[in-house]
């Protein structure tokens, strides 16, 4: 399995509610199934793909989850991940807040 280093951009996947924990007012067929989540973030351990991880995602917050991807594509085709881009979006919002 390959290593994923620590700070690498990743997408993990969780079960946000099981199906025992659906409303009884939604559509039956949605009701019995789990609902899902996909996270982006960048892995705050070292890790290799299945294993279970923790992620701070753009906005800070930590997500928990099984690592299924790394260096995700937004599929909007709006072409490849830039990693860079990543980075100075990053770096820009760190700027911006730290002179608030």
């Amino acid at each position: 399995m390959e290593n994923v280093k620590k700070g690498t951009w990743v997408r993990i996947h969780s079960i946000a509610l099981d199906v025992k924990e659906r409303a009884a007012n939604i559509p039956e067929d949605t009701r019995s199934v789990p609902l899902e989540q996909w996270t982006k973030g960048r892995l705050l351990e070292d890790a290799a793909v299945g294993d279970e991880v923790e992620v701070k995602t753009a906005s800070g917050r930590i997500a928990a989850g099984k690592l299924v991807e790394v260096n995700p594509q937004y599929e909007l085709n709006y072409g490849k991940l830039v990693p860079e881009l990543i980075e100075i979006g990053e770096s820009l919002r760190s700027m911006l807040w730290r002179n608030k």
